[in-house]
């Protein structure tokens, strides 16, 4: 290895956005259950993308291809203007910090309720998508029925809102990575033997009153959970390493029962309740033991 390999691969690339359900905090615990070979990398439940950018500042994704995808229109226009235009980004999102108070991130908000919402340039799309995740509560990425954005803001007193170095490295991570508006059904259309595949559904509720499951329009009970399941199994008949994380629940557990289910431990953060907060169980299920 030459000394730039070297810097690329001690270099940490992470997230450039907060999100509900990252496995920024479970990555050691989820990696030593991946596959130590395998040829391409798939994710279509992007999200943070945390464990894409953990895979590659490890150099587990040299000289692989690699397909990023997700539903969420505004997060996949995000990644493609992070990865093409970083600099034009970090410019608008010092504005937009300059800019921040209470009254200018709900007039930021609103804006998808209205017509010039249509006519937002890309860069823009991704620079008000940045400056929401960054300062609404928690980072949560929440829409209506309607898909309008509907967070309130959080109580940050110096949100890091032009996060210059991460939107850089970000950038130069995804160079080299296929970023897709796709369902995740569409996953099997690029995989091939030996390649490998991550989801990262929105989880299976734990109970009634833990029902957010969705970060679009659509929620992801019953019959989406059932249909990413046969994904699963098409994707392990066609000689794929599948993983994927989901909540400790029954209704999992029983779908998967033929699987190999490891359990990881997790910080629960999204909570109105202090005392429903802290360590909870997860999911981490394989195709191969």
């Amino acid at each position: 290895m030459n000394a730039r390999e070297n810097t690329l691969f001690t270099k940490k690339y992470q997230p450039f956005i907060k999100w509900v359900g990252g496995k920024r905090g479970l990555l050691t615990q989820l990696l030593e259950k991946f596959p130590k070979k395998f040829e391409n990398y798939h994710e279509p439940f992007l999200g943070g993308g945390a464990v894409f950018f953990e895979l590659y500042s490890k150099g587990l994704l040299k000289n692989k291809k690699v397909y990023l995808s997700d539903i969420n229109s505004e997060l996949i226009n995000t990644y493609i203007i992070v990865k093409n235009n970083p600099n034009e980004l970090i410019n608008n999102l010092e504005n937009f910090k300059e800019k921040h108070n209470k009254e200018f991130y709900y007039k930021t908000r609103e804006i998808d309720r209205k017509e010039e919402f249509k006519t937002l340039t890309n860069i823009e799309r991704a620079t008000r998508f940045i400056y929401l995740n960054k300062t609404c509560f928690n980072g949560l990425y929440r829409v209506n029925k309607k898909g309008y954005f509907n967070t309130p803001i959080g109580s940050y007193k110096n949100p890091n809102i032009a996060d210059r170095d991460t939107i850089l490295s970000a950038s130069e991570a995804l160079q080299n990575a296929t970023i897709l508006n796709k369902p995740f059904m569409e996953v099997v259309n690029n995989t091939g033997k030996n390649d490998l595949v991550y989801f990262d559904p929105p989880y299976y509720p734990l109970n009634k009153t833990s029902s957010f499951t969705a970060y679009n329009e659509n929620e992801f009970l019953d019959d989406k959970q059932k249909e990413l399941f046969n994904i699963f199994e098409e994707l392990d008949k066609n000689n794929c390493f599948v993983l994927h994380s989901n909540s400790d629940t029954n209704f999992v557990k029983n779908l998967y029962q033929k699987y190999d289910i490891n359990f990881v431990q997790a910080n629960r953060f999204i909570n109105s309740k202090s005392s429903g907060r802290g360590k909870i169980n997860e999911v981490l299920i394989r195709n191969t033991g």
